[in-house]
Order: structure tokens, then sequence, then C-alpha cells
């Protein structure tokens, strides 16, 4: 039976972003919110400053009576926190520190720096600009200003939160993604491997991976290849928003998961990406469930993560999901022409006066995870391409 036509990875990440729906919204405090995608805006209860505030430590006066030479009574203190309740008359000043409100009357702060002080008087050293080092009500925001949802949540803006006066936010709920390794030969990290078997190791990476982009990763029990176990792991995987399979069976990636899963009602979108590392990928709702099937082999299975599942998870969460983003950078070494997958090179990245340069690994053997740990850079070859010559540019993707 002939194979389909393998799809472009553009085509590959439009239908897994297809399968990926946004996930439902929860209320967490402010304090846990960092990194989550905001659900609901959020809506200032109040202007900030909620008052005049001095900007400065010095004397609010009045600016009519702040000229050079001048000579004021002190009648009181305002610190952050107080108030001067008494109006402020002409020719009176009150010392005054930074972000304490304005004594009614005044309209002016000297800092502290231009007045030289005498028991309860001051001299004005140097005349201040009317209204200067006065932050009016309201400056930073009003009552009803909004932080819009759609968005992850930075620190910067959960200081902007907390400033609107809200304690919890409404943030989309984690997806829950299963991570299902397969294969006879593997074993977990901390066991001692058989004559014939390895460390699981890309089902740890890729957890890592995405929790990052905001996922919850669960690392499931490792299927071992025999339709039962393979069933059973799928069944303590049927709460998840995203089944992540790695790995098949050894007559060939993916065959025994496809056949599996052909029998629980598997909808399959897609099978084999013209991706190198990655080819063998599947794509596909099962039990009701989006899942993707990659490769075993470490490298192609995170390549492809950083590709495909980072923008998926992105979808999940509402946000604009896309294909991460290209830079062009000068290419350190030759590269040999490419073959009819596009192909993703590890790469060395640094940046230079010039701009980037960028230096691919000579070796990129799909199981070399040692070379991974050491690249900060993809290099993107099209299909098809010719060889290309130091110092030309290309398309990076950064790590």
């Amino acid at each position: 039976m002939s194979q389909p036509p393998l799809l472009s990875a553009a085509e590959a990440l439009a239908r897994i972003l297809a399968l990926a729906a946004p996930v439902g919204v929860e209320t967490v405090p402010l304090d846990h919110a960092a990194g989550r995608v905001l659900a609901a805006p959020v809506i200032a209860r109040h202007d900030q400053p909620p008052f005049a505030a001095s900007a400065m430590d010095g004397y609010a006066v009045k600016a009519e009576d702040a000229v050079a030479g001048a000579e004021l009574e002190v009648v009181g203190e305002v610190a952050a926190g107080a108030t001067f309740t008494p109006e402020m008359r002409s020719g009176q000043a009150v010392r005054i520190f930074t972000g304490a409100p304005i004594p009614d009357g005044a309209d002016t702060v000297l800092i502290q720096e231009d007045a030289e002080r005498n028991g309860d008087r001051i001299r004005v050293k140097e005349t201040p600009t009317p209204g200067g080092h006065i932050r009016p009500a309201g400056k930073d925001f009003r009552a009803g200003a909004r932080l819009e949802a759609g968005r992850r949540l930075t620190a910067n803006e959960i200081a902007l939160a907390a400033s609107m006066n809200a304690p919890m936010l409404e943030v989309r709920r984690r997806p829950l993604v299963s991570l299902i390794a397969t294969g006879d030969e593997l074993v977990t990290p901390g066991e001692q491997p058989g004559p014939s078997q390895i460390i699981s190791s890309n089902n740890y990476g890729l957890a890592a991976m995405l929790e990052a982009a905001g996922a919850e990763a669960r690392i499931e029990p490792i299927a071992r290849d025999d339709a039962a176990s393979l069933k059973a792991a799928l069944g303590g995987a049927e709460d998840a928003d995203l089944i992540v399979t790695l790995g098949g069976a050894s007559v060939g990636d993916h065959d025994l998961v496809r056949s599996v899963f052909a029998e629980e009602g598997l909808d399959l979108s897609f099978y084999r990406v013209a991706m190198r590392p990655g080819k063998p990928l599947m794509a596909g709702r099962v039990r009701g469930r989006a899942m993707v099937g990659l490769p075993g082999n470490p490298v192609s299975s995170m390549v492809l993560g950083r590709i495909l599942l980072r923008p998926m998870i992105d979808a999940f969460l509402g946000l604009d999901a896309a294909a991460p983003p290209r830079v062009r950078a000068r290419l350190g070494s030759a590269l040999p022409d490419n073959g009819p997958r596009e192909h993703y090179m590890r790469a060395r990245l640094e940046e230079t006066p010039e701009g980037p340069l960028v230096f691919p690994f000579p070796d990129q053997d799909s199981s070399l995870l040692s070379v991974l740990a050491a690249a900060n850079a993809l290099i993107v070859m099209p299909p098809g391409a010719a060889a290309r010559k130091a110092g030309e540019e290309i398309d990076t993707i950064r790590l």
C-alpha cells in the first residue's frame, strides 16, 4: 500500500493547532498568577495614585510664595501614609516626604536641596517650577482602566494588577499533557537498565519544555511493546487535554501506537512529516482527546516539541499560536546541500557586532542529547536547498 505524501512542517503545525481548543478558566490568588494566561480583564477599582502625591522629599509650598530668597514658615510635616489636615496658607510650608499626599492649599514641592532650613523657617534657594514634583491623582491610571485578557502575565503585569487592587485573577487552566513513552527497551531514570535497555529521557525533557510553556505535564508509566500495556496507558491518560506518545514498536515507529489507537477509535489527522529529524510523526484524536505521536529518538522528539508542541500549548491557552520566530544569521561554517525534508540542525548562535553568527554542530545524529544540550539554536535548511558557504545568511530558531 502506497504511503501518503509527507506533510510540510507548516501544514503539520496547522493541523496540530486545529486539534487544540482553549481550555477552561480558574480563579487563582494574585501571588500564584505569574506566568499564567489572563482569561478575563482586570479592571481598576480606583485612581492611582488616589491623591496628588509628592514625588520627592522636600517642602509643600504655594508656587507664588516660593521665589528665590523668600522665607516661609514650616507649620508641619507629612509622611507617606499620613495626612496634613489644616489647609496650608500663604507664607507657609509643610515638610513632605516621597509618596505623601499634598496638603490642601499647596501646589508645588520645593525639593529639600533647594531649601535652607533654620528652625521652623526655610529660605528658598532656587525658585521651583510651579506644580513641580507632584504626581497628580490618577497619573498612573484611572478607575475603570483595564488590563486586557489574552496575555501571559509577567512580573510587571502582576504588579499592575496588584496596584489595581485585584487580589484574585481569572486565568486559563493549565492544559494537562500526558506523556507516554513506549518500548520494552526503556527504564526510568534511577533504575538499572538491562543489557539491551536504555534510560527513558525524552519524556522528561518534553515535560520540562511543556511545563515552561504553561502546561501541566504528567509522565505516565512506560508502555511496553504490547497492546494491553498501551491500552492501559491510554486509559490512564483519559483526563488529559493532550496525549503525547513517544516511540512505537520495534517493527517501525508508531506502528503499534497507530494500530492500537485505531482500535480505540483514532481519528487520524496525518501521519509522517517532511522534517529532519522527525519524519515519523502522527496526530489526531483518540477517545475524544487530542493526541500527537512523536518518534522515539530523543532529539527528534525534542525538536518536534519545540517546533510543534509548544505552539500547541499556546493554542490550548487561548493565545495566538504560531511557529517559533526565525532570525537571519550568518553561517560560521559551510553546509552541504539538503535533501527533500526541511532540516532542523542543532547549532551554536553567537551575537557579534556584525549580527548573529551561527555554527552548526558537525554531528547531527538524532540520538545525541549531548549535542542538543550544547545547542542554543536550530538552523533551518529548506527542502532541496543548495549548499551554503560560510558567511551566507540562513534562517535560525533560538532555543
